[in-house]
């Protein structure tokens, strides 16, 4: 498990190689960027972050990490009307991808966010929030007892919230703002096949 300065490390590393074409950063770029003074401080935080295996040397010198979960990104490819396939030589990052500081994942179990792709079974990424914005997907407890997965929207002036789901043979459902508490915003969905 990931400190919480270990997180912002490799969300930095990954963001910085996003933007370097696959250079990783400095130590001392490291540290600026997280506010650490001491690259030996810095030094010590990438070699745990590399022995939790969340970090990887691609090759034998200076500047050469990268992410253990990177895969290959070969390109585009049609789930309608056919089209030219063009191969891509880029890497996805999938750690900086989907997760940030303080994320966790749940198990969906039903079927109410179904069009949006959402189904029995995945995975979802969640990012920890008390607070969220109209049309965004959320964890939703209500009193205290009950968590579901559905689309946040404020009605009369905020006294009352309406969790939308997303499946056409079911109904939202309305609740005194002061029944429900925001426990995060959905960031991403995660979905295995084992065929």
């Amino acid at each position: 498990m990931l400190t919480e300065l270990e997180k912002k490390i490799l969300l930095f590393i990954g963001d910085y190689l996003r933007n370097h074409d696959g250079q990783s950063p400095k130590l001392s770029e490291i540290g600026e960027g997280c506010g650490i003074k001491s690259v030996g401080t810095v030094h010590r935080y990438v070699t745990s972050i590399k022995d939790k295996g969340f970090l990887e040397k691609a090759r034998s010198g200076w500047r050469t990490l990268r992410s253990p979960n990177e895969l290959p990104y070969k390109g585009v490819i049609a789930a309608g009307q056919p089209i030219e396939a063009v191969e891509q030589d880029e890497t996805i990052d999938l750690t900086t991808l989907l997760i940030q500081p303080d994320c966790f994942l749940l198990k969906i179990k039903g079927e109410s966010m179904i069009n949006s792709g959402i189904l029995d079974g995945d995975l979802v990424v969640i990012k920890p929030s008390n607070t969220a914005s109209n049309g965004q997907i959320v964890v939703a407890l209500v009193d205290s007892e009950e968590a579901s997965l559905k689309e946040f929207q404020t009605i009369e002036g905020g006294k009352k919230i309406k969790l939308i789901p997303h499946n056409d043979q079911m109904q939202a459902q309305i609740y005194a703002a002061e029944r429900l508490q925001i426990q995060g915003i959905l960031l991403g969905v995660v979905r295995t096949y084992d065929r």
